[in-house]
């Protein structure tokens, strides 16, 4: 099955309300308005609202290891970018490097977000996660602290 995969996207989606899905994404852009996503478990492309989504985890396997205790920490591996601290509006947090430019205002805490970005790219701290990236929907975010 993974060999009629190979352009497309091994991810998992986290929605808001919860529901996570487990499958494929295919020429994915955050300016999209649709998400052609295919469902790993039943094989069917559905079509997902990106405002629906809290956050694309680009993984390694759908399985990770469950042994694995991910590290929350900076000096794991060689900065990718500005190190942040997320905060999403379900109370988890996520830590890692800032892939391009910060959707908010700059500050040590930021705010007023730039209306035209609708999401922003994550590269864990650890090196040995699951997670390859994470594209961050914006409105998912309760805040965003940029570590120094």
């Amino acid at each position: 099955m993974e060999r009629n995969h190979i352009l497309k996207d091994r991810a998992v989606l986290r929605f808001l309300n919860g529901k996570i899905l487990k499958g494929y994404l295919k020429d994915f852009s955050p300016d999209l308005t649709e998400i052609s996503f295919e469902d790993v478990e039943s094989g069917e492309t559905v079509m997902v609202n990106p405002v629906e989504v809290k956050a694309i985890f680009f993984v390694r396997s759908f399985d990770g290891d469950r042994e694995l205790k991910e590290k929350k920490s900076y000096g794991i591996r060689k900065p990718a970018g500005k190190k942040v601290f997320i905060k999403f509006k379900d109370n988890e947090s996520l830590v890692g490097f800032l892939e391009g430019e910060i959707p908010w205002e700059k500050g040590f805490f930021l705010s007023k977000q730039d209306k035209n970005k609708k999401g922003f790219f994550l590269v864990p701290a650890d090196m040995n996660s699951n997670n390859i990236k994470i594209y961050i929907v914006v409105s998912s975010v309760m805040d965003v602290t940029v570590v120094p």
